[in-house]
């Protein structure tokens, strides 16, 4: 449920404009005026809220919702209350995130903490650095020489841009991030305490561990959203890249060199080793770790806390620790399971199978 105090609630929305926006057929009888001024889950939405359901797990709530219209797929839309408006779509997910971005446009991306427009008093712009109309900086930013922003970006409280940055117009940049030896696109959110653009993990190793300079950048492409106190090392001789559209969570270490595609999905606590590329469309759940020098497929989906030590095929699906196919991995965790428990019937006395 939204809090007017963060989130405002005068962006209402009225039937029609809901089913218009999310591509849906309103049912007989409803009155594409009526106006609802917020959304909320099922079990605590009101008559004037839109709610979402699409799984199966919370039929009871939906069965007991007062919401006044309620997004759902069409094998649940029978078990919707009379009293609730039920918008039939494929995706009610999907739908829901679209119109609640037009409900609460303020929350797609991150704002000015202390909402200034220009450059606060408490930030310093050096001289040398170019700035397109329209960019706010919040107090406390250092902004280097060289750097260029565009139009449309935010730059938060205490974030550090490094000499010759360059970031693209209609982007955040959270409070407190460091930003050095990197070029951003367009649109790209980075959540606050990221660190973007420092040293890779590069020695040659011997008596004495020899540091070996890391002279790359990162590249971040358009429409790149990388959460809080994640770390993306420069590369060391070639760039360590983002590809466009590519969202990353928070706590994630991606190494220097590594290629990451367009539209990935990198989930909390992930590590991406050296020099390590994934094609487009890779998803890599929580906590999985990647050994360095490796290909990851276009659109495979590793399991979360997976250990990937080997090249991946395109459009796998794989998991464990080390990783392999999703089948032979649960035939092995079946097979271990079935092992302990014949071992605890013969500690126990009982006969095995």
């Amino acid at each position: 449920m939204s809090d007017t105090v963060f989130f405002s609630t005068n962006h209402s929305l009225s039937l029609g404009d809901i089913a218009e926006a999310a591509g849906i057929s309103l049912p007989a009888g409803a009155d594409p005026a009526t106006m609802f001024t917020g959304a909320a889950p099922l079990e605590s939405a009101g008559r004037r809220d839109l709610a979402y359901m699409d799984n199966a797990r919370y039929g009871d709530a939906l069965a007991a919702t007062r919401a006044g219209a309620c997004l759902i797929s069409p094998r649940f839309a029978a078990r919707v209350p009379a009293e609730t408006i039920a918008l039939v779509t494929r995706d009610p997910y999907r739908a829901y995130a679209g119109l609640l971005a037009r409900m609460h446009p303020e929350a797609v991306r991150p704002a000015a903490l202390f909402g200034t427009e220009g450059v606060a008093p408490g930030a310093h712009v050096h001289p040398q650095a170019r700035l397109e109309e329209g960019v706010q900086v919040d107090p406390g930013a250092v902004i280097g020489p060289g750097a260029e922003i565009g139009s449309g970006t935010i730059i938060g409280a205490n974030a550090a841009i490094g000499p010759n940055v360059r970031i693209g117009r209609d982007c955040s940049i959270g409070a407190g991030t460091t930003l050095i030896h990197a070029l951003v696109g367009n649109r790209v959110i980075v959540h606050p305490g990221a660190r973007i653009g420092q040293d890779g993990f590069g020695f040659a190793m011997g008596v004495s561990h020899l540091k070996v300079p890391q002279i790359g950048r990162v590249v971040i492409q358009d429409d790149v959203e990388i959460g809080a106190n994640t770390t993306i090392d420069r590369g060391a001789s070639r760039d360590t890249v983002i590809g466009e559209g590519t969202k990353i969570d928070n706590l994630v270490q991606i190494a220097h060199n590594v290629v990451v595609g367009r539209h990935c999905v990198i989930v909390s606590g992930v590590g991406i080793s050296g020099s390590t590329t994934l094609e487009d469309y890779v998803v890599l759940g929580g906590q999985v770790g990647v050994v360095g020098h490796l290909r990851i497929g276009k659109g495979s989906q590793i399991a979360g806390s997976s250990n990937v030590n080997r090249d991946v095929p395109p459009g796998s699906r794989w998991g464990g620790t080390p990783a392999k196919p999703v089948r032979a991995w649960f035939r092995e965790l079946t097979t271990l399971a079935r092992l302990a428990e014949r071992s605890g019937r013969n500690e126990t006395g009982e006969a095995a199978d």
